[in-house]
């Protein structure tokens, strides 16, 4: 049976600036910076919470022909994909302090019925959400940009 999900994959144009990014504008820590081969395995986590890490794998790097290499750079620096959802206890401070730090921001903080969310994007192109949740979710009535029906 599976436990947990111990690493996700954010795909990365450039490994050292986006490291940076994490490292410098959210507060994240470097877990694992080796070199493989050929392969530079690049992790970062929030610190204190050390059973989940973010690998900031290159998007031409292994495994990857050259033309899903090139597909896959071009999906990411567009910013179609989505990485990952980002808890906060405060979504409207970290939102300030982020914005403050140079975090580009796609949305800014919007009531929604789990919480309150704010999606920025890293330098590569993959966005974020940044979300301080409800106690409760208030499925009774819509918010502001849900569709109708």
């Amino acid at each position: 049976m599976i436990r947990n999900v111990a690493i996700a994959t954010v795909w990365s144009t450039d490994q050292d600036r986006d490291v940076k990014f994490f490292t410098d504008k959210l507060g994240f820590e470097v877990r694992t910076d080796l070199e493989m081969g050929s392969v530079r395995w690049l992790t970062v986590g929030v610190p204190g919470q050390a059973d989940m890490e973010l690998t900031v794998m290159p998007s031409d790097g292994p495994g990857l022909d050259p033309e899903s290499a090139e597909m896959l750079t071009t999906l990411v620096s567009k910013g179609v994909l989505g990485a990952a959802v980002l808890r906060t206890d405060d979504c409207h401070g970290d939102y300030k302090r982020f914005k403050d730090a140079g975090v580009e921001f796609l949305q800014e903080p919007m009531e929604r019925p789990y919480g309150v969310e704010a999606i920025f994007r890293d330098p590569s192109g993959n966005w974020y959400s940044l979300t301080e949740e409800r106690d409760s979710l208030d499925t009774t009535k819509p918010w502001p940009g849900a569709p109708e029906g």
